[in-house]
């Protein structure tokens, strides 16, 4: 690792996995060791599989600082990430976005890409992204141009996409807000603080809550996991079932 006053160099021996290049580093995974991705999972310390780079990315833009920088040579991969902030109103942008959306990953990235710049075309947005074509634009970008969060000029591979200025500084979005597609991990620290605040609620309180626009197999779902991790107990059967944090 090398600390630089405006960068930071991680450095790793050796290059990537067979399969996996600085072009599609996004999209695919390889697992070196199977028995130690298999140990780190089942202890918890890894969330999933090969979302290491997905995250850096997430974070970077998501800040208003550069996409990271991915070199690799026949000895040695080099992430090289930059101090500089592009856009600070990008940080609050993204942040206000998320909160009233629930963004997804993909949306996170694309749109902190989209805000540094004052406009992509399809094809600069899909290099960016290491897709293969303008046409995988649409699961980043679908739900972002329904909000208006994302605007849109041109047509085919000319189309250009673009945050507007205003919105970036103002924070009026128009869309109304939804947690329909909320992530399982967000959604479980939610019911998680509901049921700091609330113990012994039964499952249909805690639904009401946290969203009754939410399916409630997903609050089932995300009830399950918490019990599974040891952060939430429960006593009785069925509709008589009442739930409660440990912490």
């Amino acid at each position: 690792m090398n600390l630089h006053p405006d960068r930071l160099e991680v450095v790793n021996p050796g290059p990537l996995p067979l399969g996996v290049s600085p072009q599609n580093v996004l999209h695919t995974t390889v697992r070196r060791n199977e028995h130690l991705a298999r140990l780190f999972h089942d202890l918890k310390l890894m969330e999933r599989e090969g979302s290491g780079f997905d995250k850096i990315f997430e974070v970077l833009l998501s800040q208003g600082r550069p996409a990271p920088e991915l070199i690799e040579t026949h000895d040695r991969v080099q992430v090289t990430v930059r101090r500089r902030i592009l856009k600070p109103e990008i940080i609050d942008f993204i942040a206000k976005a998320d909160q009233t959306y629930q963004l997804t990953q993909r949306e996170r990235i694309a749109l902190g890409l989209l805000a540094q710049h004052d406009a992509l075309t399809a094809r600069e947005l899909a290099t960016s992204l290491e897709l293969p074509s303008v046409e995988a634009l649409q699961p980043w970008l679908k739900r972002l141009l329904d909000w208006q969060l994302v605007q849109s000029a041109g047509r085919t591979q000319a189309t250009r996409y673009f945050v507007d200025p205003s919105l970036l500084r103002s924070l009026q979005f128009t869309g109304e807000t939804t947690l329909k597609r909320i992530e399982p991990h967000r959604l479980a620290a939610l019911v998680l603080e509901d049921l700091q605040r609330y113990p012994r609620s039964a499952i249909s309180d805690i639904h009401q809550r946290v969203g009754g626009e939410i399916h409630p197999k997903q609050v089932k779902r995300a009830l399950e996991e918490l019990i599974e991790r040891g952060d939430v107990r429960f006593e009785g059967n069925k509709r008589w079932r009442r739930y409660w944090a440990l912490a």
